[in-house]
Formats: structure tokens, sequence, C-alpha cells
């Protein structure tokens, strides 16, 4: 008796609908342009990725060629500072001194160029944002005010690149 029910299993495993995976395997109009679409959408990505890629690397070698040729640009007039400090260290000492006012007044000249300036300090009123305060120092003057330039500041384009190191006027000492 137990032949006729392994048969009748055997038959219904035989006339059972075929598997959803079954059917996703099996070859449809709807489902191949699909996948064409597919393959055509995700060629069409990885070669923007490539195309983003490269031009990502070709902007940084642009800029990093622009740097070392404005830095170049900037060297070269340097060079001419240096040239005329070599020509009045080889000068006569009555020359000399005369050879380096030249020299400086070039220099500053070139920094004016490129848009670095010198910050104003004496007889200002103490900014934290363009001084750096050196000392505070008892004097005449009103408490707050730069009385003293240890070292100039610089400007470039209107940004602090350098700020001014001062003292600093305490006011008068009381007695």
């Amino acid at each position: 008796m137990e032949q006729p029910r392994e048969e009748a299993l055997n038959d219904l495993d035989k006339k059972k609908e075929p598997d959803s995976c079954d059917k996703l395997s099996e070859p449809t109009p709807g489902r191949e342009a699909l996948q064409k679409q597919y393959e055509e959408l995700n060629d069409r990505y990885l070669r923007l990725a490539a195309d983003f890629d490269n031009f990502r690397k070709r902007v940084a070698r642009d800029m990093g060629a622009q740097i070392d040729f404005a830095i170049e640009g900037f060297a070269v007039e340097l060079l001419e500072v240096a040239d005329n400090f070599d020509r009045a260290l080889s000068a006569e000492e009555s020359s000399a001194k005369e050879g380096l006012i030249q020299i400086a007044k070039l220099f500053r000249s070139i920094l004016e160029r490129h848009g670095i300036k010198p910050i104003e300090s004496m007889g200002m009123k103490f900014d934290p944002e363009v001084h750096e305060a050196m000392a505070c120092i008892h004097s005449a003057n009103e408490e707050g005010t730069v009385i003293d330039e240890v070292c100039c500041g610089y400007t470039m384009r209107d940004k602090v690149i350098r700020h001014a190191r001062v003292a600093v006027s305490k006011g008068k000492e009381s007695d």
C-alpha cells in the first residue's frame, strides 16, 4: 500500500508550480529589457565615476602647477633683492648704507605688488586682531596705545599673515 502513496507524492511534486526562483531564471522579454537597461546604466555610472576621478586628479594637478608658478614668480623677484644685497656687501662702506636703503625700497615694492602690506602700529590703539603685545610699559601715552614696534606685522589682501609685535602703554605711572 505504501507504493501507491509514494507514487502519488511524486506525481504531486511533478505537478507542483515552479518556484519563483525558477521563474526569475527564465528569460522573458520584459526581464531582458530590464537587464539590458541595468547594464547600460551601470556602465554609464562606472564611466561617470572614472571621469569624475580623472577630473579631480586633473584639478589637483593644475592647482599644484598654478601654486608652483606663483611661487616661482615671487622667488624670481626676490632673487633680484638677493643680488642687490650681494652688490651692497661688496661695495665700499660709504655707499653700502645707501645701497641697503635702495634694497629695502625694492623689497617693499615687491611685497606691495603681491598685496603684502605692513601694518601701521605706532601711536595706534592696541588691536589684538593685528597686534601681539610683547610688553606693557608705563608711559605718558594713553593706556592701550602702541608705543614701540618690536617687529613689523604684515597683511596680504586684508588678511593678517603676521601680527605686529608691539609694546603697549600702561598709562602714566602712579606715584
